[in-house]
């Protein structure tokens, strides 16, 4: 912003004019005593130069966490969320995929995370009052083709799944000519990816969704080629360009991660999962998500012809408890079956706090 925009005394303006200073940033970039140097003027003069180009860049005045919730209607941004495309799932995280941020699904083989994956590209379609962004999605392969057949079965069920949507509503949306698909099999090409192709589609409002699948896998690819401390560089150089983009264009990213075992951990085979990657990734995210199959036991239990049910549990979010909900896998989609509370969690609250790193 210009200077001479800001309520300030002429002679001040006059001063700062001959001191070629035109800009609220330049002033805010020097120290009082530079600045009193460089344009001549009084203590008390400079300290109210650089309080006026303070308090005009803070803007509004500070607010209680209760002030912001009773007028969250000046902040739409920070209380939308994306819709999974189902209610119970969206009630289990409060409404959805925040706009702003990154959110990992990890989980093991078969867990259902592309399948959710899939059907948030489809949900972020979806006109604002049912829940989705108006807008596409751009979906990143780093390891397996993309499931463009299983796309495809879960657009002609739409009407099924989204039974909330008038069929009008869902028949008059091009769902496959709007998701963006890239392959990036190591770690160069997904940033060059994440860096000049996805910002030109979410610029001219073409998507408003970001999938990476999986995220770890060109990671693992160059493990070799990599030292840690060079591996860590580029995991914090791709969490600040996707934070950076889905800060820029509200738009959520998901990131799908793969899980390793903790041998030092003790205690049943799913308690002994972490997502891969470790405290360098996780301190990238604004939230984690883990999804899982129940146990063998449990499934053989069910009977034939039974659906296998699936957990998807919250680990750690800023607007969140742990908790979770149960799910299962269909021809139609994801849904959400039985809400557990935290006390149902498969891990302890102790064990929930090191699956974050």
């Amino acid at each position: 912003m210009e200077l001479d925009q800001l309520d300030l005394n002429p002679r001040v303006l006059a001063a700062l004019k001959r001191a070629r200073l035109k800009t609220v940033k330049e002033v805010l970039c020097m120290s009082a005593p530079d600045l009193q140097r460089r344009t001549g003027l009084s203590s008390p003069d400079t300290q109210r130069l650089l309080t006026a180009a303070a308090t005009h860049l803070r803007g509004h005045c500070m607010l209680t966490a209760l002030q912001l919730y009773q007028q969250r209607e000046r902040f739409p941004a920070q209380h939308q969320r994306l819709s999974l495309g189902c209610p119970r799932l969206d009630r289990l995280l409060g409404g959805g995929l925040p706009l702003d941020g990154i959110t990992e699904l990890a989980g093991r083989s078969s867990a259902g995370k592309t399948q959710l994956a899939l059907q948030l590209c489809l949900a972020v379609q979806f006109p604002r009052q049912h829940g989705g962004l108006e807008a596409g999605a751009v979906y990143i392969c780093t390891e397996d083709i993309f499931p463009s057949k299983r796309l495809w079965q879960l657009i002609a069920q739409q009407p099924r799944l989204r039974a909330d949507v008038p069929a009008e509503v869902i028949q008059s949306i091009q769902f496959g000519d709007r998701i963006f698909i890239e392959h990036a099999a190591d770690v160069d090409t997904l940033m060059e990816c994440v860096s000049y192709k996805v910002p030109m589609l979410l610029s001219r409002g073409l998507a408003r969704l970001l999938v990476v699948d999986s995220v770890a896998a060109p990671f693992r690819c160059e493990l070799d080629s990599l030292d840690f401390v060079a591996r860590a560089r580029h995991l914090q150089s791709l969490g600040a360009t996707l934070r950076q983009l889905s800060s820029t264009f509200q738009s959520p990213v998901l990131c799908v991660n793969q899980v390793a075992e903790a041998m030092e951990q003790l205690g049943p085979q799913d308690e002994h999962l972490r997502p891969a990657l470790g405290i360098t990734w996780a301190n990238q995210l604004l939230m984690r998500l883990m999804v899982d199959r129940i146990r063998e036991e449990e499934e053989a239990a069910l009977g034939p012809g039974s659906r296998p049910a699936r957990t998807l549990r919250v680990v750690f979010a800023p607007h969140l408890p742990p908790c979770s909900c149960s799910y299962t896998v269909s021809e139609e989609g994801v849904r959400g079956t039985t809400a557990l509370d935290t006390g149902q969690l498969h891990s302890s609250p102790a064990k929930v706090l090191r699956a974050q790193f």
